[in-house]
């Protein structure tokens, strides 16, 4: 058995930890810090733990693909298997400390309404005080009740909101965290008591633009809401003018319809945006580089023993 590790951000103590597990197994394991680097000759893998199109594209040896990320929305297009029953495989669940974190970040840089002392600092200015907003007595919907919405509301408990609802597909959760979890079809009722909206979606055919012009205009005046998900859950222009015109108080987006976000993008110019380059789960958290791997010698060990892969992905579903 040959694994293939395709992953430059790994410590020296992950990879000594993936090496001393493969050997337990009997396995051949090689390293490359990207998909250019990796010789025809490692093309046979069975296992690879990384990121590599075009391996995947051509390899019908390939059995198993851990990737060390949460979305793969990319990897659901027909025909990016040579092999089609290849496992898949990804690192949802190590990213909620990261993102978690980011959300708060953004939201209390919004609601504090840093950015804009941030802005005018620069000029020498002593500003005076202004209105300011709190995440205590605050609405709060998480749209998506996954780990990253439910790392974010553990967190978000502590600032003492009114209410954490949660909102997901099957409209049930079994973390206490949440005041209540109601199904997506409910969404439309939740909007209008939000006064923070949070959103984790993964990309799929169910959430593409979520987020529609109509629902927008259901949030209160002086909402705000953060998108970590994917950008295709938002209509962007619909945000773009429900800002502009006053509407919501502010909004921060981490991810986006194209990406990079082109220079010619309206977003970059609407007011009360707080724009991140898709940085919110990078992987440099030492914590999230930790859990990644964790996950992944897991489901190795559950791959030999023939047992079901804990992590893998639901095709149909896209996540």
């Amino acid at each position: 058995m040959k694994i293939l590790v395709v992953n430059k951000l790994l410590e020296q103590k992950h990879i000594d930890l993936i090496k001393k597990a493969a050997h337990a197994i009997n396995a051949t394991v090689v390293f490359y810090q990207s998909e250019a680097d990796v010789p025809q000759s490692d093309y046979d893998a069975d296992i690879m733990y990384g990121v590599a199109p075009a391996i995947v594209k051509t390899s019908k040896t390939l059995q198993w693909l851990c990737v060390p990320m949460a979305g793969v929305d990319a990897l659901m297009a027909p025909g990016y298997f040579a092999n089609e029953k290849c496992l898949l495989t990804n690192s949802a669940g190590a990213y909620g400390v990261s993102i978690s974190e980011h959300i708060i970040a953004v939201t209390l840089v919004m609601m504090r309404r840093l950015n804009e002392f941030f802005e005018e600092i620069h000029d020498g200015k002593w500003l005076k005080p202004r209105a300011q907003k709190s995440l205590k007595d605050c609405r709060i919907t998480v749209l998506g009740t996954g780990d990253i919405g439910t790392q974010f509301a553990k967190r978000a408990r502590a600032f003492e909101p009114q209410t954490i609802i949660g909102v997901c597909r099957s409209g049930k959760s079994s973390q206490t965290v949440y005041d209540r979890v109601v199904p997506v079809s409910d969404l439309d009722s939740i909007l209008g008591q939000t006064d923070l909206l949070v959103m984790s979606l993964p990309s799929t055919p169910e959430t593409n633009k979520i987020l529609s012009r109509d629902r927008l205009a259901l949030l209160p005046q002086g909402a705000y809401m953060v998108n970590v998900g994917r950008g295709s859950a938002v209509d962007e222009a619909a945000l773009a003018d429900s800002l502009e015109s006053g509407h919501l108080a502010g909004a921060a987006l981490d991810v986006f319809e194209t990406e990079p976000l082109p220079k010619t993008s309206r977003l970059w110019q609407t007011k009360n945006l707080v724009i991140t380059p898709h940085v919110a789960g990078n992987l440099t958290l030492l914590y999230t580089k930790d859990r990644n791997v964790e996950m992944f010698l897991e489901d190795l060990q559950n791959f030999v023993a023939g047992k079901p892969l804990h992590y893998l992905v639901d095709r149909r579903l896209g996540y």
